[in-house]
């Protein structure tokens, strides 16, 4: 399981081998010093109240407990936090002195995997948080103080930036830790708004031609993300909506599960050896189908986006849909790409921030909206729900751009980069917007459940549609 939150986070030290951006790449934001240090701080804040509610919630055995082999114990993930906020922003940034270094390696995510870290030496809860609020108290004095600007670390307050994305995107890993922890529930959130997909099309045109992938002006952007470049795609058939459950559950009836033709060999060996009969945390039970669901059992809603699947169970669904998992290209362009200027656009709505009438962020509700929710958020095409929600499997490997370039460590992207791990987009209902924009990848292995991850599926303009369910 590579450390990160989905999806997550692979964060080295700065030890690690530094890279250096592109000198073409513009990274002005446009914003005075005063709003840099105003926005650094607001994301900063934000995560760490999430932290807090994440870590505060459960008792001190909770907090030390390993609920699953492929997670760390919460209380590793709140010092790892602090950690990497002492090396970045006080020692790296701030050139002040180390605080702990003799728990550097303690909390590095590449030294020690995560089904080993409950032997490591870790610092006690309370010890836990009194660490990261030490570092955050002295962090923020170098925000005060900091140049934001004449460094790549520093300018657009990027290492800020960069911080504030690490602690959301580890917030996300231990939300999935607490979906993974058995025991009453200790989370509560207001439910999403509802909506309805029954007067949209099953499916959007997604025009051929060029467009603009990636960007080399998103001043937080991480590097996998640069530079900006030109891609060209056919055109293409996307689904409207990300798959439903209800939809899903078609799939299951008609023996999906039990059928190779639908799955690539190394899918179909994996639920097979495992007994994988359905998306984790659903279960068969007095004739009806329910899941478990951060520690409430209820039945599946046959409305919402299906959820903790496995990009081998995405990819064979598509098959026997007569269909195929949209490409990491073509889901971009669907996501970014206007008709009518030409130009791509941060978000599917536009160029603003998100807001709560866009898109399912940020947990602020515990599950995904049901289908057609937020339409407020759909793209210029018509393509719905492209944030949020669900992070959608797509059919490529995690690859570099043309003239990608490690920053600021191998580490983050560099090293994960190949056919082992399959690209995942849009973010989900788990993922701060800080850590979620229309040029943002993630990446996990095909076999992967634990993670708050759905689909949508496409097919060639030129092939007819061969629906099923």
């Amino acid at each position: 399981m590579t450390d990160r939150p989905t999806t997550g986070h692979r964060t080295a030290g700065p030890g690690g081998t530094v890279g250096v951006r592109k000198p073409t790449a513009p990274q002005t934001s446009g914003l005075t010093s005063g709003e840099l240090r105003r926005r650094a701080l607001d994301a900063l804040t934000a995560a760490r109240e999430r932290t807090a509610l994440l870590t505060g919630c459960v008792d001190d055995h909770d907090l030390t407990a390993q609920h699953s082999p492929l997670m760390s114990p919460l209380v590793w993930d709140l010092a790892h936090i602090g950690n990497q906020e002492e090396q970045w922003l006080l020692r790296t940034v701030g050139g002040r002195e180390a605080l702990r270094p003799e728990i550097d390696s303690v909390y590095d995510a590449f030294e020690h995997p995560r089904s080993v870290r409950p032997t490591l030496p870790l610092l006690p809860p309370a010890e836990a948080r009194r660490y990261a609020s030490d570092v955050r108290g002295r962090v923020l004095d170098i925000l005060d103080a900091a140049e934001l600007e004449g460094t790549p670390l520093t300018d657009s307050a990027f290492a800020f930036g960069m911080i504030a994305q690490h602690e959301q995107q580890h917030d996300e890993t231990m939300l999935i830790t607490h979906q993974l922890r058995r025991g009453p529930a200790v989370l509560s959130a207001p439910e999403p708004p509802r909506g309805s997909a029954a007067g949209l099309p099953p499916e959007v045109l997604v025009p051929g031609g060029p467009f603009t992938m990636g960007t080399s002006t998103e001043p937080w952007a991480l590097d996998n993300e640069r530079p900006a470049h030109e891609r060209t795609v056919p055109a293409f058939w996307l689904d409207t909506v990300p798959v439903t459950c209800g939809a899903y559950l078609a799939f299951i009836e008609d023996g999906g599960y039990r059928d190779p033709r639908w799955w690539a060999p190394e899918g179909f060996g994996q639920i097979r050896r495992h007994d994988i009969t359905a998306p984790l945390f659903w279960r068969h039970e007095g004739g009806q189908w329910l899941r478990r669901r951060f520690g409430v059992v209820e039945p599946v809603p046959l409305d919402e986006p299906v959820l903790h699947v496995s990009w081998y169970e995405a990819d064979a669904y598509a098959r026997w849909a007569g269909r195929r998992l949209p490409t990491e290209a073509e889901w971009e362009k669907a996501a970014r790409h206007d008709p009518d200027s030409g130009r791509s656009r941060r978000y599917p709505w536009g160029d603003g921030d998100p807001t709560p009438g866009h898109a399912n962020l940020g947990q602020r509700h515990l599950r995904p909206a049901p289908a057609g929710g937020y339409p407020r958020g759909a793209s210029p095409l018509g393509v719905h729900q492209l944030i949020g929600d669900v992070w959608e499997w797509t059919s490529s490997d995690f690859l570099p751009y043309p003239g990608f370039a490690a920053f600021p460590y191998r580490e983050y992207s560099e090293v994960f980069f190949g056919s082992a791990h399959k690209v995942l987009r849009g973010g989900s209902f788990a993922v701060d917007e800080v850590a979620c924009r229309g040029t943002f990848r993630n990446w996990d292995l095909p076999v992967r459940r634990q993670i708050f991850a759905g689909f949508r599926t496409a097919r060639d303009a030129g092939d007819a549609p061969r629906g099923r369910a």
